[in-house]
């Protein structure tokens, strides 16, 4: 005999609030496939490394736009944090108790301004190593070979920051960026 159970299967799922929106995971996982492409031919300076060059290119003058005009977790200003609130954070994260943001943490919000930036002066070196005036300059190249480097030490950077905030918070990050979704905001997060 079957016993009825008022508590239905929705009632116990847990609760999911839309925070990343499909434009910033549009263009988070662009930006991964062109930076790995990238990465791949940058041996090569023909075609493939110079148009994913150009794809970042597009990609960060959309994002650069959606993070002034964009959803709520997607503006800049919901995320970048000033100087003290980081350092707060990031004492209160060496000590494990950083509180749980529903959007990027403060460290998360600097992180994104250190890509966005590094990416946009790898693609301006890259570009101008296309032009006329700068083709064939070796310091140009080396300095975009450096921020080439500068970059995948960011990334390594953000993974394990990423990597650490799952830990942390018991929170797949991954899936969230692929969803757009993650955990209801309790009363001791931030959202």
């Amino acid at each position: 005999m079957k016993k009825n159970n008022p508590i239905t299967e929705s009632q116990t799922a847990p609760v999911k609030v839309r925070v990343w929106d499909w434009p910033v995971r549009l263009l988070h996982w662009g930006l991964v496939v062109c930076i790995a492409l990238s990465w791949w031919s940058r041996e090569d300076l023909g075609p493939l490394h110079e148009r994913t060059g150009y794809v970042v290119i597009g990609i960060l003058v959309a994002r650069l736009l959606w993070g002034f005009t964009g959803t709520h977790y997607a503006r800049f200003a919901q995320f970048v944090r000033t100087p003290q609130a980081t350092l707060a954070y990031a004492r209160s994260a060496l000590q494990g108790k950083a509180p749980r943001y529903i959007g990027h943490n403060p460290l998360g919000g600097w992180m994104v301004v250190a890509l966005l930036a590094c990416l946009s002066l790898l693609t301006f070196t890259g570009w101008l190593y296309t032009t006329d005036m700068f083709w064939g300059y070796g310091w140009l190249a080396e300095l975009h070979k450096y921020l080439a480097w500068i970059l995948l030490g960011l990334v390594a950077l953000h993974v394990a920051g990423m990597l650490w905030t799952c830990w942390e918070h018991r929170e797949n990050l991954v899936r969230a960026m692929f969803s757009g979704k993650k955990a209801t905001p309790s009363k001791d997060d931030v959202a």
